[in-house]
This record gives structure tokens, sequence and C-alpha cells, in this order.
């Protein structure tokens, strides 16, 4: 029986007659008739969620439901146009709803350390300070004309007329009673002295060296006993001052009360519909009544108020305790608000307390309460990006505790924290009605949901963004509308209908299929725009296909320097890869660099080395810890197809040892897989294989090739390659079958494909792309599992058959007996 190497030469005189036809241009790239789409289509504008019906049905229904925890997490790739849908849709929304009540916060009076919280009609939180303004202003000025009115003076110098009778009265008394006791008393800032007298005169210190002793205990006991007396003299005038300033006091405040009384009842009329805020004039008038020399020329009581609120001059920090602080003010609000809070810090979100440095200490009051995002938003909507939510401390716990609490209560981040206990205010808390919508990617959900129980209870409703759309009439038209809206808003030059074509291309090559069109509608805008650019440069009056063309290769070559590298270094020879003649046990694989903002494709040289052994197939780059786990399932799963296709008659004892070439960094994934089959066969048939053709697909153990990602890149990655090294005609690229529906190539390889300087094969198996390689049939077995003589699969079973015999002699000559592990598949 003939061996494999004896036999290549009767496989190459069956070389392509058994070849599959390649693909033709047709199927290469996806064409457009836009006949039926008018310029007007073009033009016109699309304000709606493009191409997202799943995301805009999960919208509808979080928007729709006021309970509890029905927010909305909004996932998706970036470049979606998450942000711009989410801002048009809930705008729309919006704009059909009232505004939202302004809400203030005032000074509590009976604790300044717990400032009230005010609600009003939206717009009116700007009158109401006025009027509360106004109202002070009024008050001063008429309690002023009130105290100093003639009236008012008359009255209280009676009452003080009336005190000093009295304390006259009582004056007199005690004067008759210290002269019957020869006594007298004189007053001075010290107190009152009590001086003896005789006849008629004070004693004076030159007549009271001269007394005797007896003289002197004689007065001595009479001093002591009017001492008593006067004790209750002064108790008496203490009475009737005290009196007296409580009938002033309480004339004062009749006075004051008949001054305000009309200005308080005039407001409340105003207001009478706002409980909050008739109470709050009530308390206002009670203020007023207790401070009136605040308001007239009380001077500490003004640096009192001047230390607690500020203020440049008394007469402000008077009036500060009396201001109005407008935490939202929806005044200019057309609907309810939509607010987007791009840094939603801990005080960006919940609000914060101002301090202002007084005689370096740090005060603050109720007036530097400043609003968060959720004060802004309040009534209305609120998106956040999740992202910079969770990187922000305290952020996203404050922003769960409020939607649970269905209240913003504002505080210090250490009190939150609980790390000190600093006194300072604690604002009324503000009641919260919200829809919040988070926007992030699929991993961010998914680690919130498994780790978070109570993000699952807050955030019930997930609005998912597809990357692609059904490729159907209305979706071109949405396109179009799409076009038509950005080169209105941005001032763009008009996009014809060739234009329009080459995006719907461009579409599909995003998403790498010619029957979808691609929703990353940034990067169609990026191009629109760049297109936009050079027709400006060239003077034409709209934008076409071939500036459409120029943005998306200046785009390209503005970052494909490695690429260029790469090819350079292929070129000369300074990297390996063949593209002309045969090679036994050697096929150009083709793999993607992904950099970022761009990917390509290059080939990479595998070779596989076999000889008779047990070790089965060695992934050289798994044992030089380079190979990533997808890449070592799928050469694990060569081993399957070996067995599947020729273990059954015959033990498959072989070590074979596949490596990539040249290959210094890490190599994951399987689309290299039927590569790597296509090697060894090659490599145990001793059967040539055509350099110029390149290999990607993966493939699974009963030998079906399957579909892999990067289509496009790896096939214009090689065509750039043997373009370098120069078309022979004889040079193309073996894919799955189920890839062409993917196939959206450059101009340049269909142009190659229809001038039959390359060829592109689609395979729906190994035996397909085998008989490619090689110009051989792949061979079926007969019922014992035998093949047709001058097949691939004759070739390498007779090769395994002579390993396994070679291998049961050398087993026999080493231990005089057949070891049975020798007839066991040792791969």
């Amino acid at each position: 029986m003939p061996t494999g190497r004896q036999n290549q030469d009767i496989g190459h005189v069956l070389k392509d007659i058994y070849m599959k036809e390649p693909l033709d241009a047709a199927s290469l790239c996806k064409t457009f008739d836009l006949n039926f789409l008018s310029d007007a289509a073009i033009l016109s504008e699309k304000d709606d969620i493009i191409g997202q019906p799943r995301a805009v049905k999960s919208l509808e229904t979080g928007l729709n439901i006021s309970h509890v925890g029905y927010n909305i997490f909004v996932s998706g790739a970036a470049g979606t146009g998450k942000l711009t849908a989410i801002k048009q849709f809930l705008g729309k929304r919006a704009g059909l709803q009232p505004a939202p009540s302004d809400w203030c916060y005032v000074n509590n009076f009976g604790d300044p350390y717990r400032p009230k919280i005010i609600s009003l009609p939206a717009g009116h939180a700007r009158n109401f300070r006025s009027d509360i303004k106004k109202l002070i202003d009024e008050a001063r000025s008429a309690l002023k004309k009130a105290f100093t009115s003639e009236e008012f003076s008359e009255h209280r110098e009676a009452i003080v007329d009336k005190m000093k009778r009295k304390q006259n009265e009582l004056l007199s008394v005690l004067d008759e009673e210290a002269k019957k006791e020869n006594l007298t008393f004189r007053t001075s800032p010290m107190g009152i002295f009590i001086i003896p007298v005789k006849n008629g005169k004070a004693i004076d210190e030159t007549e009271a060296g001269k007394l005797t002793d007896k003289e002197i205990k004689a007065i001595r006991e009479k001093q002591e006993k009017f001492n008593k007396r006067l004790d209750n003299y002064l108790d008496e005038r203490r009475k009737i001052e005290k009196a007296a300033q409580e009938e002033i006091d309480d004339l004062g405040r009749k006075a004051a009360l008949f001054a305000i009384d009309a200005l308080i009842r005039e407001r409340k009329s105003a207001y009478q519909s706002l409980g909050d805020i008739v109470t709050y004039l009530d308390e206002i008038k009670e203020d007023i009544l207790h401070n009136i020399p605040a308001f007239l020329d009380g001077e500490s009581k003004q640096n009192q108020a001047k230390a607690l609120f500020g203020g440049e001059n008394d007469e402000e920090s008077l009036l500060a305790k009396y201001d109005v602080n407008i935490l939202t003010d929806n005044t200019d609000m057309i609907g309810a608000p939509l607010i987007i809070e791009p840094n939603p810090t801990f005080t960006n979100l919940v609000g914060k307390m101002e301090k202002e440095s007084r005689f370096g200490a740090l005060l603050t009051n109720f007036s530097l309460i400043k609003a968060g995002a959720l004060h802004r938003a309040n009534g209305g909507y609120l998106v956040l990006p999740a992202l910079e939510l969770l990187r922000n401390p305290l952020a996203y716990d404050s922003l769960k505790r409020c939607l649970k609490s269905k209240h913003i209560e504002i505080e210090e981040a250490t009190d939150s924290l609980g790390i000190l206990s600093a006194k300072t205010l604690k604002p009324e808390p503000v009641p919260l009605n919200i829809k919040v919508v988070l926007m992030g990617d699929s991993h961010i959900y998914s680690l919130l949901y498994e780790l978070d129980n109570e993000f699952r209870e807050l955030f019930k409703i997930k609005a998912d963004f597809d990357t692609a759309m059904e490729l159907n009439e209305s979706a071109i038209k949405s396109y179009a509308g799409f076009i038509g809206k950005l080169v209105k808003e941005e001032k763009l030059l008009p996009a014809g209908k060739p234009a329009v074509e080459r995006i719907l291309q461009y579409g599909c090559r995003l998403i790498e299929h010619q029957e979808k069109l691609s929703t990353r509608f940034g990067k169609i805008a990026d191009i629109l725009r760049e297109a936009s650019y050079y027709a400006g440069l060239e003077g034409t009056a709209e934008i076409t296909a071939l500036h459409i063309e120029r943005a998306i290769e200046e785009k390209f070559y503005r970052s494909n320097l490695l690429q260029e590298k790469l090819n350079d270094m292929t070129k000369e020879g300074s990297i390996s890869i063949e593209t002309e003649g045969e090679r036994t046990g050697q096929v150009n694989g083709l793999s993607v660099i992904d950099i970022g903002d761009i990917a390509f494709g290059h080939p990479n040289k595998i070779t596989v080395s076999t000889d008779m052994g047990r070790d089965g197939i060695i992934d050289i780059e798994r044992e030089a810890k380079l190979g990533g786990p997808i890449h070592s399932k799928g050469v694990m799963i060569l081993s399957g197809y070996l067995y599947e296709q020729f273990g059954k008659q015959t033990p498959v004892s072989i070590s074979a040892r596949i490596v990539f070439e040249q290959s210094y960094a890490g190599v994951d994934g399987d689309s290299a897989s039927s590569t790597e089959l296509y090697a060894i066969l090659s490599s145990l048939g001793g059967i040539p294989i055509k350099q110029g053709i390149a290999v990607t697909g993966s493939v699974n153990q009963k030998g079906e090739v399957q579909a892999v990602g990067g289509i496009n890149e790896k096939i214009e990655g090689y065509f750039e390659v043997c373009r370098l090294k120069g078309l022979t005609g004889n040079q193309g690229v073996i894919i799955p079958l189920q890839n062409v529906r993917h196939l959206m190539l450059k101009k340049n390889i269909i142009d190659a494909v229809n001038e039959k300087k390359f060829r592109i094969w689609a395979v729906n198996n190994i035996d397909e792309g085998i008989e490619i390689l090689t110009g051989m049939h792949a061979g079926t077995a007969d019922s014992k599992g035998e093949y047709e003589p001058n097949t691939v699969k004759f070739l390498v079973n007779n090769r395994l058959k002579e390993v396994t015999a070679k291998l049961k002699e050398f087993s026999i000559g080493q231990n005089g007996r057949v070891p049975a592990k020798a007839y066991k598949n040792s791969l």
C-alpha cells in the first residue's frame, strides 16, 4: 500500500478537480437600492429613539408605573446614543407634565439649627421672598413710626411720671422717718449712705471725731435699724420700676401689634391656601413682637443676629433671619425638570451647607443651604452615569437612602459616616417624587443586581439598548432621518443619496452583518462630521459617497501605524509569511489585533510537526503560557475530530506539536482551530498546502466549520499583505459559510475578486476546506471505515496505521510484550 508521501504526485494530478467555487463579488458587500427614499426624507428630522423597540417599551413601563422602586437602569454599549436618546425621550415626556413646586428654606425661630422647608406652587418662590422682604421693611417703618409717635410718647411719659410719683412718695415717707431718728441719706454710684444729723445738719468728719463712744454706739444702732427700712424702700422702688417697665412693654407690644397686625393679615390672606406659610407668618409676627428693640435701637440684639446670620452691617444682619432661601425655583420651567448630572458626588446629589469664615470659625445658617441634583429634578427625572455614581464615596448609598425614604435629607458627609459629631444645621427633609435613570453597561448592571439587594428593589426596570437593528425600509428611513437631523443641528453640508448608501454600508460594517444596521450613532455622526469637513475643503455643495469613504479611510489611517509597521516587516521578510508555493504542515492563519479605536487583521504562520508517540496534540502556546483558555479548548477539540474520523478502526497514537510562529504575545480564541486542523492533516498525510490561501474558522468535533468574529478585518489584513508581496491570482481566504452574511469588504478587495486576482471561499466543513487547500478529494469512508484511495483521509489514515505499527514494534522491542496503553488513544 503506498504511503502518504508516495501519493503526493497522485494528489497533485487531482488538484482543482474537487475545489469549491469561490464567492462572487456581489456577496462580499451589501448594496442598496434607495429609489424609494426621497430627498425630503433625507432632509427630514428623526426625533424618536431609532432601532430600540425593546428599550422604548421598557422605558415606557418604568415611567408609567408610579410605585416605589420602578426606577430605570439603561444598559448598553458605549456609542449607541443612549444619552441622546434618553434626553429626547424624557424631554418630550417632561414637556407634557406640569412644572413641580418651588421649595424654600426659612428660619426656624424656635430652633435655628433646624430650618423649616416650605413648598409653593411653581414660580411663586420669588414673589414669596419679595413679599417677606417687603413685609419686614414695612414692619420696621411701621414700628419706628408707632414708637416715635406723640401719642405713644405721651402714654409712655404718663407711665414714667406715675412711677416717679410713687417713688417720690416712698422717698418722702423714708425721709420723714430718717429725720425723726436724726438721720439723713445720700445716694451715689456706690449706693445709698446713711448719715447722722446734729442740729439739723449732717455731721461731717471733724464733728464725727468729737463724738463719744456712747454717741457713736447710739448712732450705729440707729443706722442698723434704719438699714432694714432702707432695704424695704429699695424693694418697693424696684417693684414700682418693674411694674412700670411691664406697663411700658405691654404698651409697646400693643403699639407694635397694632402697627404690624394689618401687614401680617394682608400676607396671610394672600397665602391662605398654603398652611405652612400662614404658620410661618404667625411665627414672624411673634418674633417681631419679642424683638422690638432690635427693630428700633437694640444694639445687642443686632450684634447677636450678625454673629449668627452674617451681613455687611447690623441692619442686614437683623433682616437675614427673615430671609427666604429659595432652594428650587421653577419660574422659568416648562414642564417637569429633566436633570442630567455628569458628576454625581455626594454634595452634588443631596445638596450642601456652605460655610462662612468669621473670626477664624466656620459658620453656617439656613440661607447657606444649597440644592443638589435631587432637589432640582424633584417632580421630574434625574439621569446619572452609573460608573461615576459608584466612584464617588457616599453618593450611591445616599441616592438609595433618598429613594427608599422618599425624602431628601441634607447633611454633612461626616454625619453620614458617623465619624464626627459637630453641632450644625439639620434642615427639615424635602419630600421626594422622582424617576431616576441610571446609565451604564451590562457588566455594571449584572454586578449591582447580583451583589446589592437594594438595587433590585429600587431599579426594577432594565432598558437594554441593542447595538444592532434589523435592516428594512423603515430602518433606512430612520437612518436618513438621523442624518437630516444631524445636518440641521450641526449645520453640516447636506448628504446626497450616494452618501446615504455609503453610510448605510458603514452601518452594516460596524455591526458586521449584511441584514442589520449598527445603532452606534456616535460613530455614524463622527463620519458625517468629517465627511462634511472634507466636502467643504473641496468646495462641493453636498456630501458625496467619496467624502464618506475618505472620512472612513482617514479615521482608520490616523490609528493604523502599528498595522503598517507589521506589514512592512512582513514585506521585507522580518515576519515570515509565505503567500506563494506549497508547504506541508504549514498554513496561514488569520488573527485580529484590537488596539482600542481600531481593529485590523494580520496573518500568522501556523506550523505542525507530527510523529509517533502518546503525547497527543501539544499546544506550544499553552505550554509557553501564551495561550488563552478558549484557544486551548479549540486545540483540545481537534483530538475529538481525529477520534471521530480515524480512531474507530485504528488507535490514534501520535504526538503533534502546534505553534504560532513568531508569536510573542498572548493568543486566545478558537478561530484558528480549523487552520490548526488543516495543518495537522497536511503533516500526517504528507500533503502540501497552498500557501497563498489563508484560513479562519473554528471547528467542532464533527468537523463542521463554525462562524468567527472580525471576519472583514481578517480578510482585509491578509489581502493587504498579499498586495504588498504581489497579487498572483492564486491567493485568497477560506472562511466559514455562516460568515458570508457578515461580509462588508472594502472596494479594493471587491475589485480584486472581480478581476480574479483574489478569491474568497466559504466552507461548511473541514472536507471542503482541505480540498481547496490541497486540491485533493477529502475522502469518504466505506462501511468498513476505509477511505477511497488517493484522498486526504486515505493518506492520513495510512499514516496513522504506520505510526501505530511502528509504536507496537517499538513497545515489543523494549518490553518483550505489547503494553495495553499502546492500543489506547493517547490524545
